[in-house]
């Protein structure tokens, strides 16, 4: 097999260079579409819980139900937006969707923390979103239970009782995270994924536009090679998937503040991988559809799926153990693992090559496929 032709293949490149950049239509959806795609569901893909309405019976009207209280909406977390005394409003607040969670608080409750006879609260979660009422029910349990620690202590200083001592005396720390902000490890996989969409958009159009506007034929009579032809689509594409990576990379930094603990260099190489991969699977898309909107379809049938294993939505580890196979075939996964581990672990090469070997690997048998359906359907 020849060597690709410099002249052919710089020919080549500037014809598809001009092609893609040629209108501004063209290059706003290539360079400000990526940007508004990450302000929005950088705001939008948000676990957290903050200002939750919150449906407080309070049976017991005393300082220390009312000290319980004002501990929930003192810690951000929780809005008291309906106060009322009957079990039944409850019922029908969470029944409505009016509230996120209820707090009952029951009568002789201050009595119960004074004689420290074990004082009980009740937390009633809707549970139709489930990830939002684990992380609500999760706050509102570290609230009673600071509170009862610190009405415990008070009340032993107060009686001149020594606080008990000799337990488990433990503290939490979280790494790479401290406040446990949903965005700070959600908007790195939304890069990913935005730069998985533009890959396809770039390539799975290409060889099937050229077909219907019938240059393809032009193309396949010319000295050029299917070898050129592929190089000559994939190159460009890559130059303008690359800069997008810059422009959302600087998005995550410099809008939302994302904290980046590792080396530019090793996210470089990682997302030049993770573009192959990508315009390795939008070109065979191109080369074995026959027009636009076969390939327009095809190419979400590949990246609905991709989106749904990679990690976005839902962690990995959770699936069914066949599914967590079948997801090493997916290049977002192993994307996603790099570049989270990247801006917030500081992770170097000795951390990420394995994922770094499936990229290369997975961008290697794509394009190398899409060039040998690309070479049946020229001859």
């Amino acid at each position: 097999m020849s060597l690709p032709s410099r002249s052919r293949l710089a020919q080549l490149l500037r014809k598809e260079l001009l092609q893609l950049l040629r209108d501004a239509r063209s290059r706003r959806m290539l360079f400000i579409a990526p940007i508004i795609q990450l302000l929005v569901f950088g705001y939008a893909v948000n676990t957290d819980v903050r200002h939750a309405r919150t449906f407080l019976l309070d049976a017991d009207r005393t300082a220390e139900s009312r000290a319980l209280a004002d501990a929930f909406t003192a810690s951000g977390y929780f809005d008291i937006t309906i106060r009322d005394d009957r079990p039944v409003a409850l019922t029908r607040a969470l029944d409505a969707g009016d509230v996120l969670i209820g707090v009952h608080i029951p009568r002789g409750f201050a009595d119960d923390v004074a004689r420290a006879r074990g004082a009980t609260v009740q937390l009633l979660v809707d549970g139709s979103s489930a990830n939002t009422a684990n992380v609500a029910l999760g706050y509102a349990t570290q609230i009673v239970g600071r509170f009862g620690m610190t009405r415990g202590v008070a009340l032993s200083a107060r009686a001149g009782t020594p606080a008990p001592s000799g337990g488990v005396a433990f503290e939490t720390r979280v790494w790479y995270n401290p406040n446990l902000e949903s965005r700070v490890y959600n908007v790195p996989a939304v890069m990913g994924n935005i730069v998985m969409l533009m890959t396809l958009l770039l390539t799975s159009l290409a060889v099937v536009r050229e077909r219907e506007l019938g240059t393809l034929e032009q193309l396949m009579v010319s000295p050029l090679t299917p070898a050129e032809l592929m190089l000559g689509k994939t190159i460009p594409s890559a130059l303008v998937a690359m800069l997008d990576v810059v422009l959302v990379t600087a998005v995550s930094l410099l809008w939302f503040r994302i904290p980046f603990e590792g080396s530019f260099f090793v996210l470089a190489v990682a997302s030049l991988l993770f573009v192959l991969t990508g315009l390795g699977v939008g070109l065979l898309i191109s080369t074995i559809s026959r027009t636009q909107q076969e390939a327009f379809m095809s190419m979400f049938m590949f990246f609905l799926p991709a989106l749904m294993l990679g990690g976005l939505l839902f962690p990995v580890e959770n699936m069914p153990r066949w599914v967590q196979v079948l997801s090493h075939l997916d290049p977002v996964r192993h994307f996603l693992i790099v570049v989270r581990g990247i801006f917030l672990r500081g992770a170097g090469w000795e951390i990420v090559w394995p994922q770094l070997a499936w990229l290369a690997g997975i961008a290697a048998s794509v394009l190398w496929v899409a060039t040998r359906q690309f070479h049946k359907t020229a001859s």
